[in-house]
């Protein structure tokens, strides 16, 4: 909603005062400086970044519309997934993981939080890390070290959609200054004809600087910005489990290592405790106990 409201704002504040001055708006329409800027950033786009990243990127400006993919509740789902996988562990053993990683959609566990199974990387995230719990016999500092490389390569990739969004609009003024220079081509031309279609020519070289300059500041670097905070944010719930996995491997009951993962959130999507211990206490009454 913010990105929607921001835009708005933009397009006021800069057509809004420049109307104020006495600008003529019809002024600012030109359409060819525009293709030129656009078309030329659009190209240099797809020339720079393979097409995995080209859709991801597309995929992620679509998402800020969303919002972010983890909210209040999802970590409150997600801790309470994580104490209920270690209080198995504790009373039935780590073999008795078994048949839930595997099969982790018909798992009495796992799908007891539809919307978590939705998301296939944080619950593949999980499985994989239990699999090495269970089959690996790795000690807690072992553990983490491959954790934080695996968070690192996925924190690469996920913000390698808003990286490439920042550098395609750090080339927007360089294509403004290209539609320009092509206008002044195009206003030299016309010095031995018509001498009234001057103005209008380098008016609309003057709009092809603005419009790169506009596009580049005013949206396309905000917009990258937007992604890479999102990326980061939706990154939480990864390093949320991480720290529940090597807190539990440690030794801790499944009380405490959940909330060592509940500190690990930013405030505004970290569930209380008091909060969190009711909802578990809950949910174990909905199961009988």
């Amino acid at each position: 909603m913010l990105v929607v409201i921001g835009t708005l704002v933009v397009i006021i504040s800069v057509l809004g005062g420049y109307m104020l001055s006495h600008g003529h708006l019809l002024a600012l329409w030109q359409p060819y400086e525009l293709l030129i800027i656009a078309g030329g950033a659009a190209g240099a786009f797809l020339i720079a970044n393979p097409m995995k990243v080209v859709k991801e990127s597309f995929s992620e400006m679509l998402g800020l519309l969303k919002g972010p993919a983890y909210r209040r509740q999802d970590y409150v789902d997600l801790l309470s997934l994580l104490y209920d996988i270690f209080s198995l562990m504790r009373k039935n053993g780590l073999l008795s993981l078994e048949s839930h990683i595997e099969e982790p959609a018909s798992s009495e566990v796992f799908s007891a939080y539809p919307r978590l199974m939705g998301e296939h990387h944080l619950i593949e995230f999980i499985t994989d890390c239990l699999r090495l719990i269970v089959g690996g016999s790795m000690n807690p500092h072992e553990l983490e070290a491959l954790l934080e490389l695996e968070l690192e390569t996925h924190h690469q990739e996920a913000e390698a959609p808003a990286s490439a969004v920042m550098k395609s609009a750090d080339s927007l003024p360089g294509f403004g200054i290209v539609a320009a220079v092509l206008g002044i081509v195009t206003t030299m031309s016309q010095l031995g004809g018509d001498t009234s279609k001057i103005g209008e020519h380098i008016a609309g070289a003057l709009v092809g600087t603005f419009l790169g300059i506009l596009l580049c500041y005013g949206f396309g670097g905000p917009l990258a910005s937007a992604m890479e905070s999102r990326a980061q944010e939706d990154g939480k719930a990864f390093e949320c489990v991480k720290v529940a996995m090597i807190a539990n491997l440690r030794g801790y009951n499944p009380m405490v290592s959940v909330e060592f993962a509940r500190k690990s959130l930013s405030g505004h999507i970290r569930p209380s405790f008091v909060d969190l211990e009711g909802h578990l206490k809950g949910a174990r009454a909905g199961n009988g106990g």
